[in-house]
Order: structure tokens, then C-alpha cells, then sequence
């Protein structure tokens, strides 16, 4: 079964940003989006792996475009300069989709460098709402606008080890339910992802053997993405959506 519906023509005619979308999830939810009619503008920091992303959008979508940005050195003025560069060439923006993530490896609080610290809460959390904050004006002039931020399980990025990246996953769930109170009355939809687990090289830091055999591709979750992102998503405002593998 797969996590959403999510077909053609769900995004049409709908501007929609990715962050981190060379990574796992984020380049098949682009390209899951690209499938669906949206114009996707492709955030990330590693620009051949966009390429390649960009290559694939091209084929079953409309033309995406770049958007090279390090979330770890971006200021609140770089995020502005973004939203103000998609107002330029687009117009509008429909939606916003947070997949970009930071995380090193399981390692104990107490012994984690805090520089390391420091990056994992910033990527994981404050540049993500950073990002939202400078995107949401041109949000709000959208008749349907959505923003989704992918989650990890609290169950599990609770336990030991897992550091700055599971205190930011445990604040991001509570932003969701905070963005939607605060935005009641907008045009402008929050809501969280929670996959399941994923076959992704974030992952792989943190067990080099996975112990969980009902690990999905990245590609299973796409379809979620792009429900959440369309009219569809509705149903799921305010919420945190784990959608069935």
C-alpha cells in the first residue's frame, strides 16, 4: 500500500519548495510532485546531486529549478532573499515541504561536541522555521498553500544517543501543533509527515545493520508528500500523519 494518493494533476499549477531535496526522501517526494503538476523549486547545498534531481524532474514534470543553500551558514536575510526570488520568477508559492536533515551518528549527550550539537538544532529546527517564517507572507496570498515538516518517531529519536537531531524532532512536533493554532484563520496549512522507516543514509548512521525489516525506499513515502501538499491534505491540517507503509 502505498502512503497517500497523490496523483496527476494534484499539484497543478502549484509552486512548491523542497528543502533537502537530493537527499532520500526529498528527491522522490520532488519528483513525486513534478509528477503531480507542481512546479518544484529544489533546495539543498550539494549542487551535483541537485543536478541530477533536476534532471529527473524534467522528465515527468514541469521545468523545476535550483536553488543551491547550506542551511547550516544560511541567515534569516538569505531565507528572505529566497521567498523574494520565488515571488520574482513565480509569482506565488503553493506549498513548502521540510525534508532537509543533520545527523552525524548516535552519540551520548553529555560526551557531544557543541559545535555538533549546535548544528543538528539549527539544521534540524530553527533554519526549518526560519524558512517558513520568510516564506509564509507569500504563503498566505495563495488561495491553497501548505507547509509540511517530515518528523522522525518520538519513540525512538527520544532515547539515548540521539542528540541535538532528537531534541529538534521532539520541538518541530510541538511547532506543528503552535503554526497551525497561530494560523487558524489563513489560507496557509500546517502539518507533519511521520514515515515509517526509511532505507536512507541517515539511517544507515545509526545502525550499520538495520534491525528493522519492514524498512521502505524512500519512494514508498512520496505519494504522502504530495496529499499533504494538495487539497487533499485538508484532512491531516494540524497534524502529525503517519501514513501506512
Amino acid at each position: 500500500m502505498s502512503g497517500g494518493t497523490g496523483g496527476p494533476g494534484a499539484l497543478a499549477d502549484r509552486v512548491v519548495l523542497v528543502s533537502g531535496a537530493h537527499g532520500g526522501l526529498g528527491s522522490e517526494a520532488a519528483k513525486a510532485c513534478a509528477a503531480a503538476g507542481a512546479t518544484v523549486v529544489l533546495l539543498g547545498r550539494k549542487v551535483p546531486r541537485l543536478n541530477r534531481v533536476h534532471d529527473a524532474l524534467a522528465e515527468v514534470g514541469p521545468a523545476p529549478v535550483l536553488y543551491p543553500m547550506d542551511l547550516e551558514g544560511a541567515t534569516p536575510d538569505d531565507f528572505s532573499e529566497l521567498s523574494a526570488r520565488i515571488e520574482s520568477e513565480f509569482g506565488r508559492l503553493d506549498g513548502l515541504l521540510h525534508c532537509a536533515a543533520e545527523f552525524r551518528g548516535l552519540t551520548p549527550l553529555p560526551q557531544t561536541d557543541p559545535a555538533t550539537l549546535a548544528r543538528a538544532v539549527h539544521v534540524n529546527l530553527t533554519a526549518p522555521l526560519w524558512l517558513t517564517q520568510a516564506c509564509l507572507p507569500l504563503l498566505q496570498r495563495a488561495e491553497d498553500a501548505a507547509v509540511v515538516f517530515t518528523l522522525d518517531a518520538p519513540e525512538r529519536v527520544g532515547g539515548a544517543y540521539w542528540g541535538g537531531y532528537g531534541l529538534a524532532h521532539h520541538a518541530l512536533a510541538a511547532a506543528v501543533g503552535m503554526l497551525d493554532r497561530e494560523l487558524a484563520g489563513s489560507t496557509v496549512r500546517i502539518s507533519g509527515l511521520r514515515p515509517g522507516p526509511m532505507r536512507t543514509p541517515l539511517r544507515a548512521r545509526a545502525y550499520a545493520e538495520d534491525p528493522d525489516p519492514r524498512t521502505a525506499l524512500p519512494a514508498r513515502y512520496a505519494p504522502a508528500c504530495v496529499t499533504l501538499l494538495s487539497r487533499e491534505g485538508h484532512v491531516h491540517r494540524g497534524q502529525v500523519w503517519s501514513p501506512p507503509a
